[in-house]
């Protein structure tokens, strides 16, 4: 079902948009659920980092857990009945998830309710959560510590470039280090992007040809060639309205977010996950076997040695590191 509208788009508050994936469109339509004396649904990590799972929230402060990728496959538990009680209830409802999330509640539901509005952000594939797992406890092996929070998506190089952050509690020295890795480097999100931990059905997602969202987010892949006015390098979003329920939404968020239509075909050029699966490597049909035998580090081994560069990109990217290093300094001096 193609949306009616595409909208770039981002969040004018900085803070929240740097604690987001990319324009934090998501923390936008959630305020403004709870302003309504709405709840809101979403992911977060679980206390001990090993897990992601939904959880409801109730109020502002709350969303700091929400925002942000989390990529591994989140525990739904009991979510579905609680959300279900929350709209007999009379209560206005955001639930956000991968669009085969809400096509499950909707499924589970059995009816449409005026009072319930659905979000889906454009989804890649589900990562093992059991990856994750085993990936967190030799991080906190390798560094002798535990691991008390992690950042998917650290824009802390840049939006695009993207690294994860991982804030490591040391034993032996009472204090937390924060470890920044590139995506290009770390073996776990190398793993996800080379598409081998992914759920079977991810490779066949029914959900491409049927969503039943209100609207949908994702990252802008390729807004500098769309809208270059709307990227400064901190993350925009790509808004799909899909009914004139998230339509109204979106308007209503529109004071607070700067915005630019555009037209779907360009919204989702750089971004085909939209519309199709991944491709099913020839890796997956051992991959699983191996990570039950193997240890991290032969996994790693395996499955996530760095990509070789040719000579021109190598160049190109130093180029690009020493263009960013005086801009910096140029920036630094006004």
């Amino acid at each position: 079902m193609k949306p009616e509208q595409a909208y770039a788009c981002y969040n004018i508050n900085k803070d929240v948009r740097l604690s987001s994936s990319s324009g934090a469109v998501f923390s936008s339509l959630a305020e403004y659920v709870l302003k309504q004396q709405g709840i809101v649904y979403g992911v977060k990590m679980s206390e001990d980092c090993y897990s992601a799972k939904f959880t409801r929230v109730t109020d502002i402060g709350g969303l700091v857990c929400l925002r942000g990728s989390k990529y591994l496959q989140a525990k739904v538990g009991d979510t579905y009945k609680q959300v279900k009680e929350d709209l007999i209830a009379g209560k206005f409802v955001l639930f956000s998830g991968t669009g085969c999330q809400v096509n499950g509640l909707k499924s589970f539901l059995g009816k449409e309710y005026d009072n319930l509005f659905c979000v889906d952000v454009i989804c890649h594939g589900v990562p093992s959560p059991a990856l994750w797992k085993k990936y967190a406890e030799y991080r906190e092996k390798e560094n002798g510590g535990k691991l008390k929070n992690v950042n998917f998506r650290c824009k802390d190089d840049s939006w695009i470039d993207f690294g994860m952050k991982e804030v490591m509690e040391k034993i032996s020295k009472n204090e937390a280090e924060h470890i920044y890795i590139s995506k290009d480097k770390n073996p776990y999100m190398q793993m996800f992007l080379r598409d081998y931990c992914l759920r079977p059905s991810c490779y066949e997602c029914v959900t491409k040809k049927e969503k039943k969202s209100d609207l949908t987010i994702a990252d802008f892949w390729g807004i500098k060639d769309v809208a270059p006015e709307m990227n400064d390098g901190m993350g925009t979003s790509l808004v799909l309205i899909r009914t004139d329920k998230g339509q109204r939404a979106f308007d209503y968020i529109r004071s607070i977010t700067e915005v630019k239509e555009v037209s779907y075909e360009a919204g989702v050029k750089c971004n085909p996950a939209e519309y199709k699966s991944c491709v099913r490597p020839s890796q997956r049909d051992t991959f699983f076997d191996d990570m039950q035998a193997m240890s991290f580090e032969e996994l790693e081994a395996k499955y996530a040695m760095p990509i070789k560069y040719s000579l021109r990109t190598r160049v190109k990217n130093k180029i690009k590191n020493i263009a960013k290093s005086i801009l910096q300094v140029i920036v630094g001096a006004e």
